[in-house]
């Protein structure tokens, strides 16, 4: 007797689709975190004149934010993985629609750089944690585009962000964008909580394998700082976030200095910046298949750094205007790659992960501008562009070779 013909084997589950709505209120929650932490680059000389400090001391508001959001991770990471990251980012949400109101009802300058520390603490938790989400939710192979299209809401919030600073320069009072951020994060907030009861329970489960933060938090990120590659990615976006955005909140002062032009048109220059991240946002996919990442990184250091000296050397106003879009570009050719790494450092921590990526990022923005700060005084803003210019292009150099190491040892190189 013929032996019965076996069964054909089970076709392969479909993928996941990607869960749109989710992605598109947590993009709303990135340009609400955007906005808030652009809000005060064109706003330094007001700042400045209104409360008699010199523009390095009012770019302290800068720091102070990007300080406390860099600390921040160190609770944000585990948190997300104990109680589920879409629940902790409508949580921040709230709690950064507060710290806004704090900042619009300072009575003095030292109680606004309180102010913008909480801010930073209450808006850590967003882009990291959103991004963790969609690391969960979305497999690799088709990640980098899915991200590219969330940070679109992030891309769009820093655009916002710096022209809502440098209009209030020129024409309102300097409190007032503070209480525009503050309703943007309740409404964000709300919207949050409605798509939340669209996602299934999978999606909002916390990671099994925490049980509470306080025990693990330290564990946590000393087993993502066990890997070597980790290492690699963190330093790099450290520098990365030293090297551009020590120099990028001088670049309306520039302008405005160098030019005479109004604050408020400045940092509308400046908002080009998101149109070339946004452009990249949609081309991302093509990019990413003809390109590759080493490609990526390298062209968008190239791109940066010529944007940058463009600025800083250009003899008339209107360069500005297409080396802040290219700017933008090249920011997130290499800043893209870089994030799609940092979801897949640890994937079995990848809240710690990402938001250790987070952290580093904001750390290095906060050295920089601190370093910029002290600088700019004694050799001008021009010379503070440069120099980032140079940074940006030695930190892309250093990744690529990094990377084709970490290949070659793991006995393969990705495109």
């Amino acid at each position: 007797m013929p032996s019965p013909i076996p069964p054909p084997p089970p076709a392969a589950p479909a993928p996941a689709p990607v869960p749109v709505l989710a992605i598109a209120a947590l993009s709303l929650a990135a340009l609400a975190s955007g906005v808030s932490l652009r809000l005060t680059d064109a706003l330094l000389p007001r700042l400045a004149q209104e409360f008699s400090v010199s523009l390095g001391q009012a770019s302290q508001v800068i720091t102070a934010f990007a300080v406390a959001y860099g600390l921040a991770q160190i609770l944000f990471g585990p948190l997300g993985d104990r109680f589920g990251k879409y629940r902790v980012v409508a949580w921040a949400c709230m709690a950064s629609a507060l710290t806004a109101l704090l900042c619009a009802w300072a009575p003095g300058y030292s109680t606004l750089l309180i102010g913008r520390l909480l801010a930073g603490a209450a808006a850590a938790a967003v882009i990291p944690l959103s991004m963790a989400w969609i690391g969960d939710a979305v497999p690799y192979e088709r990640r980098q585009p899915v991200l590219a299209r969330f940070l679109i809401g992030q891309i769009s919030g820093l655009a916002l962000g710096v022209w809502a600073g440098g209009y209030t320069a020129e024409h309102l009072p300097w409190r007032t964008p503070f209480y525009g951020v503050a309703g943007l994060f309740f409404a964000v907030a709300m919207v949050l909580q409605l798509a939340q009861w669209r996602l299934p329970a999978a999606a909002l489960r916390a990671a099994s394998n925490v049980r509470t933060p306080r025990p693990t938090m330290v564990g946590e990120f000393r087993a993502v700082l066990s890997r070597p590659w980790a290492r690699t990615v963190l330093l790099t976006v450290f520098l990365e976030g030293a090297s551009l955005y020590g120099a990028f909140p001088f670049i309306a002062a520039h302008l405005h200095q160098r030019f005479a032009l109004p604050l408020s048109v400045a940092g509308g220059m400046v908002m080009l910046f998101a149109v070339g991240g946004v452009a990249f946002a949609l081309a991302a996919q093509a990019l990413v298949l003809r390109l590759g990442e080493v490609v990526l990184v390298r062209a968008g250091s190239i791109v940066m750094a010529i944007s940058l000296l463009l600025v800083a050397v250009s003899p008339i106003w209107w360069w500005a205007i297409p080396a802040c879009g290219a700017m933008g570009l090249g920011f997130y050719m290499m800043h893209n790659t870089l994030q799609t790494h940092a979801t897949q450092m640890a994937p079995e921590r990848r809240g710690a992960a990402v938001a250790a990526f987070a952290g580093c990022f904001f750390f290095g923005q906060s050295v920089g501008v601190a370093i910029a700060g002290l600088l700019v005084g004694g050799v001008g803003t021009g010379w503070v562009l440069a120099i980032g210019a140079g940074g940006v292009l030695w930190v892309a150099w250093n990744f690529n070779c990094q990377r084709r190491t970490q290949y070659k040892t793991a006995g393969g190189m990705p495109a």
